[in-house]
């Protein structure tokens, strides 16, 4: 099935046309998982999203699939038993965007973690976890934790704890849930927004009004079930529902800043406390370190959170904190990026400590809204919610879906012999890759990035040699627009420089050598007038001007 920005007629026609089961508002890391879950079971699905996929909190987040061992500190045993089992979940079925990472955690005199309570934390999260015996938490002396990683601060160290954590690209797996699941039927469309519910003459809600966010054009879409799953919008739709009382979110922001590994060449990711007791990772990557995040009440304008004065110096002291001799200053920013947790308002408590539990909300209209919850339990949040829906619509109508198969299935991109195939499966591809010129780390990074997609990209790199001449693109990067084009729904520059490559946070000059080229190139593909190809490059232009430039706050 199509899932080309060239076919977005083709598809409001599909939705309109179909006979919906569900249709889920949403098109971050939780709405894309209900749709897959919701597929595979045999509901017709349909998925709308007002900006592009992953746009909004899940494409800005730490960028781990994480076992939740903060979580311990609040004696959430649940919620750590759960997530630790389901990031072992993801990593088989998409190890080409799930990476272990070995993180230390290093532990000083007067620090809020020390040897005895950091070895029974990480022993109990082992077995919470259900940790596989080659990636149990290891002890380091001060010796070895400064020889692992010699930026660190040398006053009072004691020693550090060593476990395993799971590096993501959030944004590529949230795209590569969808794909899988609009391989099993689903209709998906982003840039489409939700104006308003419509409801039946019994005041349920049957369906949604939408405005298309690139032509304008209105469209109106019926489903028997309803799920809003729309992360920091949650509450937005609920309003629209006349529903939103009882539990609401409260909107926390996280900033991250990113600096190039010779300016900060971190060998080991760590896991630290900072001064005020809050808990801060400094990670490497692709060649950059990027350290990361910042806990504080956001009132703004949800779809565009800034980094602030006050958000980067948090960052920069606490790295300072840490990594003393590495004299971190301002003007090292390379590139950055702020996300917001919609999480559920418990009163009285401080945003750092509130539950990253999720919950589902059903209004007397039958909307069902899902909030709260992490990346890394977005497959159990899913089937949470697909299964009351398989109730709900067993109760009402009597019909009949298939059962949970999500566990093992392998995400698009994701058919590479799980994790133990999957080194071979990089070999084998890069030099493959390699032997059509394509320079060997760039092979390496476009094999890791599509995992068994690759082909399709190797295709259109072929096919494009001549093409991206005459576009005057690199047939690199000629390849990667048209996948991102033809399978990936891109239509805006953002969403190529930013979700479908990630490249505005780790290569930020890559995007400043190929954007010109590449925008032309859109405006061409998608017959942009003048004024739409203005729009889009300044909506890229304020992007690269903010990760590196807070605004007053």
């Amino acid at each position: 099935m199509s899932f080309s920005s060239l076919d977005r007629n083709e598809f409001y026609k599909e939705m309109k046309s179909a006979s919906l089961d569900v249709l889920v508002i949403g098109g971050g890391i939780t709405g894309a998982g209900i749709a897959l879950d919701a597929s595979v079971r045999g509901m017709k699905t349909g998925l709308v999203e007002m900006q592009d996929f992953a746009a909004g909190t899940s494409s800005r987040s730490t960028k781990l699939v994480h076992g939740g061992l903060r979580y311990l500190k609040q004696f959430e045993i649940r919620v750590v038993a759960e997530v630790g089992k389901e990031r072992a979940i993801v990593y088989e079925n998409a190890p080409h965007v799930t990476t272990p990472e070995w993180m230390m955690l290093p532990f000083y005199k007067g620090g809020t973690f020390g040897p005895l309570s950091t070895n029974i934390g990480l022993r109990v999260y082992d077995f919470l976890a259900g940790v596989k015996k080659s990636e149990r938490r290891k002890m380091f002396s001060a010796a070895e934790a400064l020889k692992r990683e010699p930026l660190l601060k040398k006053d009072g160290i004691k020693g550090a704890g060593y476990y395993v954590e799971y590096k993501t690209d959030d944004a590529r797996l949230t795209i590569e849930v969808l794909k899988k699941a609009v391989e099993k039927g689903a209709i998906a469309l982003n840039y489409s927004k939700v104006e308003k519910l419509i409801y039946d003459q019994n005041g349920k809600v049957a369906g949604v009004g939408l405005v298309d966010q690139i032509d304008g054009s209105k469209h109106q879409v019926y489903a028997k079930k309803i799920v809003n799953a729309a992360g920091p919008w949650v509450d937005t739709l609920r309003e629209k529902d006349n529903s939103k009382k009882g539990k609401t979110l409260q909107l926390t922001k996280g900033i991250h800043l990113v600096f190039d590994g010779s300016r900060f060449p971190l060998k080991q990711a760590i896991y630290f406390d900072t001064p005020d007791g809050r808990m801060v990772f400094a990670i490497p990557r692709e060649g950059k370190t990027y350290v990361g995040t910042t806990d504080t009440v956001y009132k703004g304008d949800i779809s565009h959170p800034t980094m602030t004065f006050a958000d980067r110096d948090y960052v920069l002291n606490a790295i300072d904190f840490m990594f003393p001799d590495v004299n971190i200053t301002a003007e090292d920013i390379e590139s950055s990026w702020a996300g917001l947790r919609p999480l559920i308002l418990e009163e009285g408590k401080d945003p750092s400590e509130i539950s990253r539990k999720d919950e589902i909300f059903i209004s007397d209209s039958g909307f069902i809204s899902i909030a709260g919850g992490k990346l890394t339990g977005y497959r159990k949040m899913a089937e949470s919610v697909v299964d009351l829906v398989a109730k709900q619509l067993k109760e009402e109508e009597g019909s009949a879906f298939g059962e949970i198969a999500t566990k093992h299935l392998a995400l698009s991109g994701g058919d590479v012999g799980g994790s133990k195939g999957y080194p071979g499966f990089v070999k084998k591809k890069t030099e493959e890759a390699a032997d059509l010129d394509i320079d060997p780390v760039m092979a390496r990074t476009l094999v890791n990035r599509y995992g068994s997609n690759i082909d399709k990209v190797l295709d259109l790199y072929l096919e494009g040699r001549d093409p991206a001449v005459n576009e005057g693109l690199e047939p690199v990067v000629y390849a990667v627009v048209n996948y991102a084009l033809a399978y990936e729904m891109a239509y805006k520059p953002v969403d190529i420089f930013i979700r479908r490559t990630g490249a505005l946070f780790f290569h930020i000059d890559w995007v400043r050598q190929h954007k010109e080229p590449v925008i032309q190139y859109l405006k061409r593909v998608f017959n942009w007038s003048e004024e739409q190809a203005e729009e889009y490059t300044q909506e890229l232009d304020v992007l690269l001007h903010e990760a590196v430039t807070p605004v007053e706050g």
